[in-house]
């Protein structure tokens, strides 16, 4: 029976949305006899290779042809062999003789909302059927009046792989045999009004290198973890009783030589941060992006690790060299927003499909990007299935996730009137709510080793409160209000310090109040803010004496700890992305002498319990004195669990030296001076307390005990409790 012209018409301008009712195996009712359609533009002859070669017949010179079989001829994958004009052949499987996969559960789970592991339906996925190697594409594109496959194995031809469309999940389909790991492709997708547009794979597992953009087929099965041993143990080293100092890190900038690669940074990367003794690295965004100056920030490739330093598997590699070495891994993973570019997410079946329809809901003003409709469950499948996709298929340990008052405010960044107020007429983001509660509580009930942390900068109640509780249910939240109370201080004359002397204890308020890390991050070192070093006050000696003062604060303060790079060596310019850190300067004594000092903190902060487990809980914490503002100077005691001996920690933060300064204390024997930030070792004048400091039957500060101290200036000396054996 001959097509109807409509159908044939469909075909050949690439709009068919059902092309497997005209291609592939049919039966023919009145015969029973069975009729084979291919369709293969530019080709003038075919040949299918069965048991014999059949001719197939051209009912159509745009490529359209026809082979009618016996009637016990089986549907199954079918060999054959083109000729295009210039009488050049090729040999290969018919595309339409293979069905396609997603089954009636999946597409249920998908509009759901509950597929949590989509990424490994969606996408492109290596696969075998019955015998034969090819990719299985999908793509998720529900108001797309159709959908092409195009890339190098099909010349990028706009119409030769039209893809299945399937109405209840709104996934195209289309399995292409002989496709190659490494083959580069793109959907053509066609919008309502029938215009066209190439998108990349949204769950893409490997890219072309930016500005290039194709997507590229990529067989993550396969390699050979070798950090078993860091497995068994995450749950211990990921604990909120655990010491966690972390390395924040972009690697195209910190690399030392030309090639950042992730391979390299297997090898130099992770010798410095075993040597520094931190505990954990942070990456900044690894999900690939079209821009390099957004840092990561604005991906489109949610599922891919971007492809400037290498493969994934060079990315795998990397994050198992770190776990064999015992260094955790932690990815910055942005599901607030996504840029605007062409080929990306945005509109991206000819609607806002990522996107909130309403702009009051869908634009980001600050940076320009789309902000995910978190009240989409497609949506929200999609980014929980990528949070899950990174911890699983490359073993993070943990995710910081970028953002979060984005996703809480209906009002962020927002002027009156420009904003649409929630249901109940308010600012809150429920749906954004709800989302960040599911994250959590799903990305926990697979993996409850892996740490969740909130980069929220409000004062949003539960954070880090357990979900059932009414929390968002985050293990670690940013303590932004410390970090700009404190580098705000510590920039200050010294003489104008003692009128903002609440800067130094107002953080203590509310220390506890959530599960926090304390930040000096990538933020506090770009667009015009300096460097850490150069946020400090004074000359060039007071300045490294400052920011050893201003590190041992943050490493003897309650919460976990980030500190991004060259600011463990005192980088005089801020963060440059585009140019490699300034490692030549470690060549000059203060320099390296504070870079050593950086290593003398983390041994300490690992080495003292006091210090870290009860970081998050009042018990651990106990101020000496917070009032002494006129000298600018405080001190406190931190304690660890089970009745370890405290740490008593002395900061000076004026560079006049104070000596005889009195300080009750917890009765002792004798206390030790464990730490100076003044040494000699790191640069300082080498003043201080002789290692050890008789306790005297004195009161002080409500206690009956006290020690007298040296206070060098700009300094912090730490003290501990011992008795005589």
């Amino acid at each position: 029976m001959p097509l109807p012209d409509r159908e044939t018409e469909l075909l050949f301008s690439g709009l068919h949305q059902h092309p497997f009712s005209i291609l592939g195996f049919h039966e023919m009712r009145r015969s029973g006899r069975t009729v084979l359609r291919l369709w293969n533009p530019g080709a003038v002859r075919i040949e299918i290779l069965l048991s014999r070669r059949r001719p197939a017949r051209r009912i159509h010179p745009e490529g359209l042809f026809e082979c009618v079989l016996p009637a016990d001829t089986f549907p199954h994958p079918v060999r054959i062999r083109s000729w295009s004009a210039d009488d050049t052949s090729l040999e290969r499987y018919d595309a339409y003789t293979f069905p396609v996969s997603l089954s009636d559960y999946d597409r249920y789970l998908m509009g759901e909302g509950t597929d949590y592991h989509s990424y490994k339906k969606l996408g492109a996925h290596l696969e075998e059927r019955e015998g034969i190697q090819g990719v299985q594409f999908s793509v998720w594109a529900p108001n797309a009046s159709s959908v092409s496959l195009i890339g190098d194995f099909n010349d990028w031809h706009p119409t030769r792989h039209p893809m299945e469309f399937t109405e209840s999940a709104g996934v195209w389909q289309l399995f292409v045999p002989a496709v190659e790991e490494g083959s580069r492709y793109k959907y053509l997708v066609r919008s309502g009004d029938q215009s066209a547009i190439e998108k990349v794979d949204p769950h893409a597992l490997f890219f072309e290198i930016p500005p290039r953009s194709a997507s590229v087929t990529y067989h993550l099965e396969g390699y050979g973890w070798s950090d078993q041993d860091w497995l068994n143990q995450r749950s211990r080293r990921n604990s909120l009783q655990a010491p966690v100092s972390v390395y924040e890190v972009h690697p195209g900038s910190w690399s030392r030589g030309p090639d950042a690669s992730y391979r390299n940074l297997a090898r130099e990367l992770v010798d410095y941060v075993e040597r520094m003794g931190f505990t954990h690295i942070e990456f900044l965004p690894l999900t690939e992006h079209p821009f390099d100056g957004s840092w990561g920030y604005q991906a489109i490739g949610y599922f891919a690790p971007t492809s400037r330093f290498g493969e994934p598997d060079d990315f795998r590699y990397l994050v198992d060299c770190c776990h064999q070495r015992g260094i955790g891994v932690f990815l910055d993973w942005v599901p607030a927003h996504f840029p605007r570019d062409a080929h990306g997410l945005a509109q991206f079946d000819g609607t806002c499909l990522y996107e909130h329809p309403d702009p009051r809901r869908a634009e980001q003003p600050d940076w320009g990007t789309l902000l995910f409709d978190l009240g989409r469950n497609e949506v929200r499948n999609f980014l929980i299935s990528s949070a899950l996709f990174w911890l699983e298929e490359f073993h993070l340990d943990g995710l910081r996730v970028d953002a979060v008052a984005a996703m809480l405010y209906l009002d962020y960044s927002r002027r009156e009137g420009e904003w649409l107020p929630n249901i109940h007429g308010g600012r809150e983001n429920l749906e954004g709510v709800s989302f960040l509660q599911k994250l959590n509580q799903v990305v926990h009930e697979y993996h409850p080793d892996v740490l969740m942390i909130a980069e929220e900068s409000t004062a949003w109640p539960g954070v880090t409160r357990p979900v059932h509780l009414g929390g968002l249910g985050f293990d670690l939240k940013w303590n932004m209000g410390w970090m700009h109370d404190s580098l705000g201080y510590t920039g200050l004359d010294p003489i104008h310090r003692s009128q903002h002397h609440e800067r130094l204890t107002f953080s203590m308020f509310y220390a506890f109040s959530e599960n926090f890390l304390l930040p000096i991050s990538h933020d506090e070192v770009v667009h015009g803010k300096g460097s850490l070093i150069n946020k400090q006050w004074g000359d060039e000696s007071e300045k490294f004496a400052g920011l050893r003062l201003f590190l041992t604060y943050m490493y003897t303060h309650p919460g976990k700890k980030l500190l991004f790079m060259g600011c463990e060596f005192g980088q005089w310019k801020e963060w440059d992305w585009s140019r490699t850190l300034d490692w030549s300067l470690l060549e000059e004594p203060r320099h390296s002498q504070l870079q050593d000092f950086v290593r003398e903190l983390n041994r300490f902060y690992r080495l003292e319990g006091a210090l870290y487990e009860q970081d998050l809980d009042w018990q651990g914490f106990e101020w000496v004195d917070l009032n002494d503002d006129r000298q600018s100077v405080i001190s406190y005691l931190r304690k660890g669990a089970g009745g370890s001996d405290p740490i008593l920690a002395v900061f000076n933060f004026t560079p006049v030296t104070r000596c005889d300064y009195r300080l009750g204390i917890p009765d002792a024997e004798y206390y030790e001076e464990v730490l100076n930030s003044d040494s000699r070792l790191w640069g300082g004048s080498n003043l201080g307390n002789l290692g050890r400091v008789p306790v005297e039957a004195r009161a002080c500060h409500r206690r009956s005990h006290s020690i007298v101290l040296t206070l060098p200036p700009l300094s912090a000396v730490v003290l501990k409790q011992r008795t005589e054996n």
